[in-house]
């Protein structure tokens, strides 16, 4: 008896999302959820969208999107600046630490606020926010 791909396939176990990650998001919502389970969704800040979510309004995701394509090119001319400034030299042991850290956070925080969209104000905030770390990335960059 000889078994196929497709045998093979349905044995594995299948993977959840929340084993996968653990964050309080779920990809959809419970079957019997009711009006009085509304306020479950104040709770959780970031989550990726069920499917029956309303989608985003256009002119906020093209926004969002356009500010954080401004942000990314930003920093790769960071990267790029912070690359040549470790080639030539002369620049702390610390500096290339803090360009990627300030960097990382810009993109953590620029994430979070896609992954809260359907909240009011909080990716605008979280989108601002992306722009202090990046900001003091270009102002380290430029003084070295």
């Amino acid at each position: 008896m000889t078994t196929t791909n497709l045998d093979k396939a349905a044995r594995r176990r299948e993977v959840t999302a929340p084993e996968v990650v653990p964050f309080g998001w779920e990809p959809t919502r419970p079957a019997g959820r009711d009006a009085h389970d509304a306020h479950d969704d104040e709770e959780v800040l970031f989550r990726f969208p069920a499917p029956d979510d309303p989608a985003p309004g256009t002119g906020r995701l093209l926004g969002m999107s356009i500010y954080a394509s401004l942000l990314g090119l930003a920093g790769v001319g960071v990267g790029v600046r912070g690359m040549v400034s470790q080639i030539g030299g002369g620049v702390p042991g610390w500096y290339t630490w803090v360009l990627a850290l300030l960097g990382m956070i810009s993109v953590a925080l620029s994430v979070g606020a896609f992954l809260s969209i359907h909240r009011r104000v909080l990716p605008v905030l979280l989108m601002v926010a992306a722009a202090a770390p990046l900001t003091a990335d270009v102002l380290l960059a430029v003084a070295y």
